[in-house]
């Protein structure tokens, strides 16, 4: 991950010199940190009418606190237990701006690799390691805009999101369960950053209730034409994380996305690193 990581940043300041896709001095201050485009639920990236988006990128999770239960797996105790998680993931999230207001998009793990270590407590029959591959969460949303941001006001915006219940057989990947969550947000920019705070509920199959959905506190900035950064606090129920994005925008169609994740509650991964290039057609 190290040597992927610099090979990144090597990339990024060899093409630096093409910058953003639209020229900040053209835009009002409060939009110049994200331009014009609808807000996808990829952080820090926005489309706009017509616009496709592809977005290939590798996310590994390391998580030495991960929370199961044997009997979930077909084994005999009914007692959580913490183990060691670890997973490796190729996905490909696709978005289409619709209109100025409205847009739709998809993500998939296209690959995904899991392996649980049993816990030193765990009394059970369940193996020393479990580990499954195949296809991870797909998932699908459609977004739209209630309210264009003004220099007083925010952007309001809202989103309904589907994971597709595609992996029933598997334990540690994929979703088991349809899953449902209707969410909302404002954006506002300022000189010193642009802010948005989200907030959803959610219901599952599974469960058959609603609850609180996942929430941020997300925070935006362009440093220079060409590198923008982004600091995220993200959470759903007890699973809190504290996330770095960073941008090089190494073409006007192009940005490479660095994003680093840290768990802050014991629930959340410890660590979960993704890169990938988001492409604008």
């Amino acid at each position: 991950m190290k040597r992927l990581t610099l090979a990144v940043f090597i990339l990024a300041f060899w093409f630096k010199s093409d910058g953003q896709n639209q020229k900040q001095s053209e835009l009002p201050f409060y939009l110049k940190d994200r331009g014009t485009g609808i807000p996808t639920s990829m952080f820090g990236t926005y489309i706009k009418k017509k616009e496709i988006i592809a977005y290939p990128f590798y996310e590994y999770t390391y998580d030495n606190n991960f929370e199961y239960k044997p009997s979930e797996l077909g084994y005999s105790s009914e007692q959580d237990y913490r183990g060691h998680f670890r997973s490796h993931e190729g996905l490909l999230f696709l978005g289409y701006g619709i209109s100025d207001r409205v847009c739709i998009e998809m993500e998939g793990a296209l690959y995904s690799s899991a392996t649980l270590y049993r816990s030193i407590d765990d009394n059970s029959n369940m193996p020393q390691k479990w580990e499954e591959t195949g296809l991870g969460d797909i998932e699908g949303q459609l977004r739209w805009r209630w309210t264009s941001e003004t220099s007083h006001r925010p952007e309001i915006f809202s989103y309904f999101e589907t994971v597709f219940p595609f992996q029933k057989d598997r334990k540690i990947i994929g979703t088991q369960a349809w899953e449902f969550a209707l969410g909302t947000g404002l954006i506002k920019g300022f000189n010193w950053g642009t802010i948005t705070l989200r907030e959803a509920i959610s219901y599952t199959d599974e469960d058959k209730k609603l609850s609180l959905g996942e929430y941020a506190a997300e925070y935006l900035k362009f440093v220079s034409n060409w590198f923008r950064i982004g600091l995220i606090v993200e959470g759903e129920q007890d699973e809190v994380a504290l996330i770095a994005d960073l941008q090089f925008h190494i073409r006007k169609y192009a940005f490479i996305r660095v994003n680093n994740g840290f768990g802050v509650t014991s629930k959340a991964p410890d660590y979960a690193p993704e890169v990938g290039v988001v492409f604008h057609f």
